[in-house]
């Protein structure tokens, strides 16, 4: 018996994930080259294009977690990348800066990386980048209004009178 060509949902959702799991191993592959790890370069990549944040910006920015990123700044710190400053609006917080070294590092791995990205994505076209562009964001955002509403009924449920 002949499959049919028919894409359906759990079709799709397969060829998305499995496509997403390739497309993290390249990207995590290409961070590999820059010499850096994937916390340390997402720390600088924030710094880089974020201006100065604090170390829980970073983390809301880049998903990692607490300690994760805590020695991600701790270890960029030690190499001269970036210094920790007062903020001038919260005593108890701490900014984090790229140093002058920090943003020369975080630029060429960032470009280098944008390059190995963009050598991947030349086997779409143009045409095709904004169509999947559009297509995955609408349907993450879809997916992002149905686990609130989700989260809303359940927190509503567990409320007592």
């Amino acid at each position: 018996m002949r499959e049919s060509n028919r894409i359906t949902a759990p079709r799709l959702w397969l060829v998305i994930a499995k496509s997403f799991r390739a497309l993290s191993l390249v990207a995590e592959q290409s961070i590999a080259n820059t010499g850096l790890c994937l916390s340390d370069f997402a720390a600088l990549e924030a710094l880089l294009h974020k201006g100065p944040l604090t170390i829980t910006q970073i983390q809301d920015k880049v998903r990692l977690a607490s300690g994760s990123m805590t020695a991600a700044i701790d270890r960029l710190e030690k190499l001269g990348l970036v210094v920790r400053r007062a903020s001038p609006i919260d005593r108890r917080a701490r900014v984090v800066h790229l140093t002058a070294k920090g943003k020369r590092l975080a630029a060429s791995s960032f470009e280098r990386h944008a390059k190995d990205l963009e050598a991947l994505m030349s086997a779409l076209s143009e045409k095709e980048m904004e169509q999947l562009y559009e297509s995955l964001k609408k349907l993450g955002l879809l997916a992002v209004q149905k686990l609130e509403e989700q989260h809303l009924r359940l927190s509503g449920n567990g409320r007592s009178g």
